[in-house]
This record gives C-alpha cells, sequence and structure tokens, in this order.
C-alpha cells in the first residue's frame, strides 16, 4: 500500500503557504484568521476524499472515514495545525496531513478496514495564545473542563470561545470523552537524537513528565555605589548562583534529564541599582516520576541554599506539571512492525515534548512517530525536514494505521 509521494508534498506545501512567514516558517496561533484558513483547507481535502467530517464544540476536528464495523471504536490519527508565533512548517501539520495521504491510498487502493479511521486535527495544540497547550485534547478527555477553556482569554482580552465562534469553527459535536480503538501521530522529532545517531524513524513510546515552577528572591534595593558589598542583599545574585545550580542538576539524575531555566525578570533594571526582586522559572522533564520528586527536592535545597547565602526571603510557586505518560506497547509493535516491513532503520525513545497523544492515551492504546528533523531544530523558522523522511515516516503511519484498524 505505497503512498503517493508527490500528492503528499503537494498537500504540505500547500498548507505551509497558509500563514506563511517570510523566514520559511508559519504564523498559525489559535483561532486566527490564518487558523481558519488551515482549517478550511483541510476541510476541503477532507470533503474531496469523502470524508464525513464533524467538528466539536472545542472546533476539534474529526474527518470519518467508515469502516465494516462502522460502531466500533475509531483508529485515529493526526495532530494539530496551529503553530507558535513564527514556527515552523512542519511541527503538527505533518502529522495532520500524512494521516490525510493515508485515507487517500486506503480509497485509491479500494481498502477497507474493520473499523473507522479518524483523521483529526486538535484545537490549540501549542497555546501561547490561549494557555495552557494541548488544550482541545485535554477537553476532549476530560482533563480539561470545557468552560475553563471557553474563558481562556489572550494577551489582548479575546476570549477563547468568541474567537472559535468568529472564525465559525465551535461545532455541535458535543468534546466529551469517548473511546479509541488506537491513535497514532507522526511528529518531526523536535531534538537531535534520531539526525545525530543517522535512524530514520523514533519509535515513541512514550512522553516525558513535566514540572514548571516560579521562583521569586527578593532582597534589598540600594545604590551601585556606595553600598559595601558585603552589606548587600542582591537578588540577581542569588538567582544567578541559584540558576546556575539547577543547570546541574540534570547530570546528577540521569543522561536524559533535563532543566531550564527559560523565563527571568528583575526589579527595577536599572544600571546603577542593587536588584531588590527577581523571578524566573524552572521546566525540568523525565520518565521517572521518582527522578521528577528528586529534582524538586534539588531546586527548592537550592533555591533555600542560596537565598540563606545573600540573604534573601523566597517563593517557590507551582505553574503545572504532568505525570510521565507510558504508550501502548501493542501500537508501538505496529510502528516498529511497519518499520522493518519497509527496511527502514528505528529506535525506540521518549518524548520530551508535550504532544496531544498525552491525553489521547487517556482514551485508548496510542504511540507516537517521529521523524528526523534538519540539526533538531523546531519552534522556528529554521525548522526543517528531508522530504525522503517525511515520506517515510508517512509510509509508517499508513502501514501502522491500517493494522490497528483491522485489529
Amino acid at each position: 500500500m505505497p503512498i503517493n509521494p508527490v500528492r503528499f508534498r503537494q498537500s504540505m506545501e500547500e498548507m505551509a503557504r497558509v500563514g506563511a512567514t517570510k523566514g520559511g516558517g508559519v504564523n498559525r496561533l489559535t483561532l486566527t484568521d490564518a487558523d481558519k484558513e488551515a482549517r478550511d483547507l483541510f476541510a476541503l481535502w477532507a470533503g474531496d476524499a469523502d470524508l464525513d467530517l464533524r467538528i466539536d464544540e472545542m472546533g476539534n476536528m474529526f474527518a470519518r472515514r467508515s469502516g465494516r464495523e462502522d460502531d466500533a471504536p475509531p483508529a485515529m490519527a493526526g495532530s494539530h495545525l496551529d503553530s507558535v508565533p513564527n514556527g515552523g512548517r512542519f511541527d503538527g501539520s505533518l502529522g495532520v496531513l500524512a494521516a490525510l495521504e493515508a485515507v487517500r491510498t486506503l480509497n485509491d487502493e479500494s481498502i477497507v478496514t474493520r473499523r473507522p479511521i479518524e483523521i483529526v486535527n486538535w484545537t490549540n495544540e501549542e497555546g501561547p495564545r490561549f494557555p495552557p497547550s494541548m488544550v482541545g485534547s485535554g477537553v476532549f478527555a476530560g482533563a480539561i473542563p470545557l468552560e475553563a477553556a471557553y474563558e481562556t482569554r489572550d494577551s489582548e482580552g479575546a476570549r477563547f470561545l468568541d474567537e472559535l465562534e468568529r472564525i465559525g469553527y465551535r461545532g455541535d459535536a458535543p468534546c466529551t470523552p469517548r473511546p479509541i480503538g488506537s491513535y497514532l501521530e507522526l511528529h518531526i522529532e523536535q531534538g537531535p537524537v534520531l539526525v545525530n545517531e543517522g535512524v530514520q524513524v523514533g519509535i515513541v513510546e512514550g512522553i516525558f513528565g513535566l514540572t514548571w515552577l516560579r521562583v521569586t528572591m527578593k532582597g534589598e534595593r540600594d545604590h551601585a555605589g556606595p553600598t559595601p558589598m558585603h552589606l548587600r542583599r542582591d537578588a540577581l545574585v542569588g538567582a544567578a548562583r541559584t540558576i546556575a545550580a539547577i543547570r546541574e542538576i540534570p547530570e546528577k539524575l540521569h543522561p536524559e534529564f533535563v532543566a531550564t531555566v527559560g523565563e527571568l525578570s528583575l526589579s527595577p533594571g536599572a544600571i546603577n541599582v542593587i536588584p531588590d526582586e527577581v523571578t524566573f522559572s524552572v521546566d525540568f522533564r523525565h520518565s521517572e516520576p521518582e527522578l521528577m520528586n528528586e529534582a524538586r527536592n534539588l531546586v527548592e535545597e537550592a533555591v533555600h541554599r542560596e537565598a540563606e547565602r545573600e540573604n534573601l526571603e523566597v517563593e517557590i510557586q507551582d505553574v503545572g506539571s504532568s505525570t510521565p505518560t507510558a504508550f501502548d506497547a501493542g501500537v508501538a509493535q505496529a510502528v516498529r512492525s511497519a518499520c522493518e516491513e519497509s527496511g527502514y532503520s528505528h529506535r525506540s525513545m521518549w518524548s520530551a515534548a508535550g504532544h496531544d497523544a498525552r491525553y489521547a492515551a487517556d482514551l485508548g492504546p496510542a504511540a507516537m512517530i517521529f521523524v528526523p528533523c534538519v540539526a533538531g531544530k523546531s519552534h522556528s523558522e529554521e525548522e526543517d525536514m528531508d522530504w525522503e523522511d517525511g515520506c517515510r515516516g508517512c509510509d509508517v503511519l499508513a502501514r501502522a494505521l491500517v493494522k490497528m484498524a483491522d485489529s
């Protein structure tokens, strides 16, 4: 059941023109006009493929192909069409359009599967306009209340529900949990492991858990000139030492453990004033809950140690967290078998980034497929992918999807 690589690439390139940026990326924030245009294009293609399109209350789009046992829980595949600001053209759209190409190929071959197949475009996977991320799949899985999602506002005060209705994608179908026969999501890796190792396909067996913290350290504002060094309560010095200590935590725990400080603000921010308050974020991720707990303890130890050293007051706020999610061994094996049938090199791995598969796994057996991206770069206009890698991923998705739809 070979896919049509020319058709697949043409679809990807046409979608990439929606919200295209001068730097070669895309700008399709959730519920913007560009998001609507991408949705409209996907809806058009779903109709051309004789798929039954249903849109739920969150704007999640489900393009359904009937099966011999049409009441059976569907084999689902997809991802998202929204992007981060000035993001890449493959992140998300690869999974949606590869699933579409798989169904087009089934149509070409007149193959009818036992289960129905549903291609899904999840709403607001990325989350920068309406935090948090993965909201559409989160509501669908029952992990996020619908009304809470509706009331989320962007930085300019626009309400999620109003914007969903403005672009015409508040559907009639209920956004509530329902059984899924299986779920597959193809994605670029968004990291350098596959490309550095020369491996063609990643079989994703789970998603890292993550913890987000926000740390505030308070000292005393004073003049940068007359204040002796030994009398200073410099919040920035305490924060800098703490951040340096956080940077060393992963090597104490596990080679795949990651920790990041990505936000920092200080007051008053003047060249001749000792900072009296600094706030910074902490993001750490891994697959083992025990190591996540240990990392939390090490972060707190570092904060309090450096605060005492500089005579500072501290506050540690929980911003968000998720537990590690292990995927289904049977779905992962279907992906592995598809790789072996086609002769593709492959390796097992976990995802350090969040994906909608994390919530889909709450409703049925799920797994993901990774393909290499150039230099491991993503969430930027520099994101790129060799088309051969994308077509391999699409081929693996199509083969595995048929296995799951006939299971």
